[in-house]
């Protein structure tokens, strides 16, 4: 099963295919939403993951409602079943801590896939590692991704 995890974000968004059995990222990049919406249309998966906004009381700006806009844009795009995760559940699956920082969250992915770059988890060109390629909210969709298939898929 290919599963097309989402980071979303009000102007551009990170996208993530990943292969259920195995976890690897088939592809993946940051675009403009514009160009996520294509990628739903166009592409073959079997299900989508979104990281779904939570308030916690705090007074949020005009960034969080244009982002929460365009999660509504790519289920309204989507080809296939669509399914939400929320950061609290990707913090606690990956880090067992809800003060989990983005670093945290790199970290315990690349303590947890790399193969032999154990700094960064990409190694080279000639010598790939697991995250070869990855860069900003890439590690965020692939981390809704994952916790979503351990969380939700497997039970």
């Amino acid at each position: 099963m290919t599963i097309l995890a989402i980071d979303p974000g009000d102007k551009q968004s990170a996208y993530c295919f990943i292969d259920s059995e195995d976890l690897r990222p088939l592809r993946f990049a940051k675009a403009e939403n514009t160009a996520i919406l294509l990628v739903l249309q166009l592409e073959a998966y079997d299900l989508v993951v979104i990281e779904r906004l939570a308030s916690y009381g705090m007074p949020v700006g005009r960034n969080v409602f244009e982002t929460c806009e365009w999660v509504g844009r790519f289920t309204q795009a989507a080809q296939k079943p669509v399914d939400y995760i929320y950061r609290q559940d990707e913090k606690l699956h990956l880090c067992h801590d809800s003060r989990a920082k983005d670093a945290n969250i790199r970290r315990a992915l690349i303590d947890r896939f790399a193969t032999h770059d154990l700094k960064n988890g990409k190694g080279t060109k000639k010598n790939p590692d697991w995250f070869y390629g990855f860069s900003s909210d890439v590690w965020a969709a692939y981390a809704v991704g994952i916790t979503y298939t351990e969380t939700k898929l497997k039970l």
